[in-house]
């Protein structure tokens, strides 16, 4: 069975959603939500926290996970996300890691536990979700022609990445600087667990849902 470390990254400068990760949600926060979520996951090697913020790995050692002190660079808008990978490789400890941001609170314990039986045969597994869309890029219609315009469900299998979940060893993390290989194999997420927290409606919305789904 491969070990794996579980790396929750949460940092101070959030862009779109001010103080998102502390921010009160569904009476507790979406870090301490993340957190919990793995913690029920006994076959995680260990839980690592990776901040800037001393206040969020206060909360990482409050519930017994692991915590990394990020670098100031890497902690900011400066730092692609290739660097930022590459040096989360770097500094963590472990052959293998699953990337489980705060960001994706409605993930079921059964999906990760999906996500680690599937990665147990292969290489890297990536949490993905359907785009059914009419799509334009740079001017033209992407995924359909306008003379030929299908309905929307007969559109080409186009996926996103949700990055709720990215299973990867760390080898391969290092060599692509990123939780994604060339060839990936796809976890497919339903419309409530692919989401993720980019915007204050995203928030809204998440935080409606969660309270629903457990009984808030």
């Amino acid at each position: 069975m491969k070990r794996v470390t579980a790396i929750i990254p949460v940092r101070k400068g959030s862009q779109r959603v001010k103080n998102k990760n502390l921010k009160p949600f569904a009476d507790s926060s979406l870090l301490e939500i993340k957190i919990k979520q793995l913690k029920k996951l006994s076959r995680l090697a260990d839980i690592v926290v990776s901040s800037d913020c001393d206040k969020m790995l206060a909360i990482a050692k409050k519930h017994g996970v692991s915590t990394h002190k990020r670098g100031k660079y890497y902690a900011s808008s400066e730092a692609t996300n290739s660097e930022f990978f590459a040096n989360l490789a770097t500094c963590l400890k472990g052959e293998h890691f699953m990337y489980a941001p705060v960001t994706c609170p409605l993930i079921s314990t059964e999906t990760y536990l999906d996500c680690l039986e599937e990665f147990e045969v292969n290489d890297n597994v990536v949490t993905v979700a359907p785009v059914k869309h009419h799509l334009w890029c740079e001017g033209k219609p992407y995924n359909y022609t306008i003379e030929d315009s299908p309905n929307s469900q007969d559109l080409p299998d186009i996926y996103q990445l949700t990055y709720g979940a990215c299973l990867i060893s760390k080898s391969a993390m290092k060599k692509y600087r990123n939780v994604v290989t060339p060839n990936p194999t796809f976890k497919i997420l339903n419309e409530i667990e692919s989401m993720d927290i980019d915007t204050e409606f995203d928030f809204m919305v998440a935080e409606h849902i969660y309270e629903k789904i457990n009984n808030y």
